[in-house]
């Protein structure tokens, strides 16, 4: 087992960050050779952080079920600095380290201000975000929770639209109200037990009847940050005002560490609570995916459409996870997988129009594919995987949760099988009115079609959306031992 390599890769970027703070400092502010240089550093620590998730991955043993690469030292009292990843979590990791590099060619020239603080902001919350999935000390899990609240607040409110401000404190208030339940809990859960490690508390037997206000307390952080109806609504204004890479980064990353906490904590950890307040999370999970899906449909801006989308997509995610069986748990985390790709992808084919045209509303477009043909290729490719075509990833999550879920509550499975077919209401629609038709806005005319710069970014996630949606058993055969055992002790403790 290769020591070290979980905490070499989860803080790479900060070496990215000590070098641009030198070059910001021996440099000249605002100078073009400057800020170009600071991207090209970034996207290098970027690259070379995805190289060390691919080694996590390759390395990663299939067959055992338990936490891997395990790094653990004494930091205080019963306080460890202890790192490790599971076939839950290191995928996730992968996830982070392949979108950020993407992350920062999307914003080589849409970026234009304090470029350097800008680079330093996302290589600062790559390094938190990493750490909430490598994380096996629960502190030290809050402390990374907590922190990567603090460079994407500063993404949305200084680089954001003309609301950003509203929009940052609207994210950082209601995710920090949340938070704030969780760490009573935890604190409540170090005193009982006796511990902070994860492992440990993941097999300790909490009263049933305090398990409920743990669960609750839990609950109300992970479900803001997913989030969940009706705590969903800081999402569509951060994704409007969020720049494009900020939006990427919001909906691929940050909105997994709601689920990813569900099936770390509230499953193992509370079973009985979680075995009784499963009715709840499917009618919040049902509205949600119905309720926001009709809430897309009206929307005028494209962007805000694509972050309702979100919201229902997450709705199959919730209700996966508290199937209680393998292929709900495998559904769900294979459709956040899937999301992080399809919907980072399609607020990067929003970024190409907007850079263009300074405008998200779909009222102003019309006809690209006139002028964008191979723009309008790469974005029906997107909407097909969000829509849940077979053959892209996005089918292959949302069937294994509605076939996990109908095995437990068939009215839930059913109503949220009227989701997919909202969903391509919307999505289709929208892409009828933004590419099909006659060009009829002159301002349109001289619009051009994506760059190679623009291809470079895109040909990855094209790639990853038909791998993952033709050849799933490369995330289940990672996934299956550590999901098997969680849904064998949350069905022994829950008696479910």
């Amino acid at each position: 087992m290769m020591t070290g390599i979980l905490s070499l890769t989860t803080f790479a970027p900060l070496i990215g960050v000590a070098a641009i703070l030198i070059l910001r400092f021996f440099g000249k502010a605002d100078d073009a050779r400057t800020e170009t240089a600071g991207k090209w550093i970034a996207l290098a620590t970027t690259l070379a952080t995805f190289a060390l998730s691919l080694v996590l991955v390759m390395k990663f043993d299939r067959a055992n079920p338990g936490f891997q690469f395990v790094e653990d030292i004494g930091w205080f009292a019963k306080l460890h600095y202890s790192m490790g990843v599971d076939g839950i979590s290191v995928l996730f990791v992968l996830l982070t380290t392949f979108l950020l590099p993407i992350c920062i060619v999307a914003s080589w020239k849409s970026i234009d201000k304090r470029v350097l603080e800008y680079l330093v902001a996302f290589l600062v919350l790559e390094t938190l975000v990493i750490g909430v999935f490598c994380a096996l000390d629960i502190v030290l899990f809050y402390l990374f929770f907590e922190g990567g609240l603090v460079p994407m607040f500063l993404i949305i409110g200084i680089w954001g639209g003309k609301n950003r401000v509203y929009a940052a404190y609207k994210f950082f208030l209601y995710t920090l109200l949340g938070s704030v339940l969780m760490l009573a809990a935890i604190l409540a859960m170090i005193g009982i037990s006796g511990t902070a490690s994860i492992p440990e508390l993941m097999h300790y037997h909490f009263d049933p009847a305090l398990q409920i206000f743990l669960w609750l307390a839990f609950f109300a952080s992970f479900a803001v940050k997913m989030p969940m109806w009706p705590v969903h609504t800081w999402l569509p204004d951060a994704h409007v005002e969020a720049p494009t890479a900020g939006s990427v980064i919001l909906a691929g990353i940050l909105l997994k560490l709601g689920g990813y906490g569900f099936m770390r904590f509230l499953l193992p950890m509370f079973p009985s609570a979680s075995h009784v307040f499963t009715p709840l999370v499917f009618s919040l999970s049902v509205i949600a995916i119905v309720y926001t899906s009709l809430v897309a449909f009206r929307q005028t801006d494209i962007k805000k459409l694509i972050a309702y989308s979100s919201v229902a997509h997450m709705g199959f995610v919730t209700m996966g996870i508290f199937s209680g069986n393998v292929q709900g748990e495998q559904g769900a985390l294979y459709q956040m997988l899937s999301h992080g790709v399809i919907s980072g992808a399609l607020f990067l084919c929003v970024g190409v129009v907007y850079d263009r045209m300074h405008t998200r509303e779909i009222a102003f477009y019309g006809g690209l594919v006139n002028r964008m043909p191979w723009y309008a290729a790469i974005f029906m490719l997107f909407t097909m995987g969000n829509v849940g075509l077979p053959g892209t990833s996005g089918f292959v999550g949302e069937i294994l949760t509605m076939t996990g879920v109908y095995g437990v509550s068939t009215w839930t499975a059913l109503v949220a099988a009227t989701g997919v077919i909202l969903s391509a209401v919307y999505a289709l629609s929208l892409y009828r009115r933004v590419v099909f038709g006659t060009m009829t806005n002159p301002a349109l005319a001289g619009i051009t079609d994506v760059d190679w710069r623009e291809i470079a970014i895109f040909v990855p996630l094209i790639l990853s959306t038909l791998a993952l949606g033709v050849y799933p058993n490369a995330v289940f055969h990672i996934t299956g031992a550590s999901v098997d055992a969680l849904v064998g002790a949350y069905r022994a403790a829950s008696g479910g």
